[in-house]
C-alpha cells in the first residue's frame, strides 16, 4: 500500500516493476507508521525527509535515499517543505535482497532516472531498461543513525519530549525533577533503566538528533550548534564526532558500505 493507503500499481501482476509516486509534504507533515507489500525507496527530491523504523531513524537530504524492504513498518516526516518521491518495487520482480533498511546514494543520474520512470507513456522495453539501470545505481552507503528513545515512565517521558522539542533547554536533572514533581534520582533511574542511557548521554543524542535535519538542509554548523544548546561550535563538533565517528560537515557525504 502507498502512504495514502491506496493500492500501489506495483502490487499488481503485469504492472511496471518500479512505480514512482510523488508526495508534496509541508513542514512537519507525516505519514504515520505503516507497511507496504512492496519494497520502497524513499527519497526527497527537494527538502529533507526523516524515516523512522524500529531499526533506526534516518535523515535524508536529496543526496540520500532509503531502501525499505517489504513489510518493514516505518514513519515518514518532512522536517521542512519537502517533495518525497517514493519508488515501489515489485517484491517478486526485484533482484535486491536487502533484509533491513539500507541507505543508498542518490546522484544526478538517479534523479533523472526517477523522473524518466515517472512518465506514464514509456513503452515496456524502455521502462525495463531504465529500471535495470536504476537498480544498478543503488549503491549502499554507511550512515550512523542517532536515536534518543522516549522512556516509558510518565514523568521521564514528559522531560524527554520537552527536550526533543527544545534541545537547548539547559535545565539540570534536579531542576527537571522539580518541574515534574519527582526527584532527580528518580528521573535518572528511569532514563537509565528504560532507555539504556544515562541522562547526560541521552540529552547529547537528543541534541544531535535535532541537529541532523538542520545540517541536512545546509545550515551552518555554528548556527546549528547554538540552536541545539551548545555554547561553542567546538563542543558540538566533539560531541557529534563522539557519537557518530565523523564530523557534522562529513556526516552527509556518501561513504560506501
Amino acid at each position: 500500500m502507498s502512504p495514502t493507503g491506496q493500492e500501489c500499481a506495483s502490487d499488481r501482476v503485469g504492472s511496471p516493476a518500479v512505480l514512482v509516486a510523488t508526495f508534496a509534504m509541508p513542514t512537519a507533515s507525516r505519514y504515520t507508521r505503516h507497511t507496504h507489500d512492496t519494497h520502497q525507496l524513499a527519497w526527497a527530491s527537494h527538502g529533507v525527509l526523516i524515516v523512522a523504523t524500529d531499526a533506526g531513524t534516518w535523515v535524508l537530504p536529496p543526496a540520500r535515499a532509503l531502501w525499505l524492504p517489504a513489510g518493514v513498518a516505518h514513519e515518514t516526516i518532512a522536517s521542512a517543505t519537502t517533495t518525497m518521491r517514493s519508488l515501489y518495487f515489485s517484491a517478486h520482480m526485484c533482484p535486491i535482497s536487502w533484509s533491513q533498511p539500507q541507505p543508498v546514494a542518490a546522484n544526478a543520474l538517479f534523479a533523472e532516472l526517477v523522473g524518466y520512470l515517472a512518465q506514464s507513456a514509456l513503452d515496456e522495453a524502455r521502462r525495463r531498461r531504465a529500471e535495470a539501470v536504476l537498480l544498478d545505481l543503488l549503491e549502499p552507503v554507511t550512515i550512523t543513525t542517532v536515536h534518543a528513545p522516549i522512556p516509558d515512565d510518565e514523568c521521564a517521558a514528559l522531560v524527554a519530549r520537552s527536550l526533543l522539542e527544545n534541545p537547548a533547554d539547559p535545565r539540570s536533572l534536579d531542576e527537571w525533577g522539580r518541574h515534574v514533581c519527582v526527584s532527580g534520582r528518580t528521573l535518572a533511574r528511569a532514563f537509565r533503566n528504560q532507555t539504556g542511557l544515562g541522562f547526560d548521554r541521552w540529552r547529547t543524542l537528543a541534541r544531535i538528533q535535532a541537529a541532523l535535519p538542520e545540517l541536512a538542509a545546509g545550515e551552518p554548523v555554528s548556527h546549528v550548534a547554538r540552536h541545539v544548546g551548545y555554547q561553542t561550535t567546538s563542543a558540538f563538533v566533539a560531541a557529534f564526532r563522539r557519537e557518530t565517528d565523523t564530523t557534522p560537515g562529513a556526516y552527509f557525504q556518501a561513504k560506501p558500505s
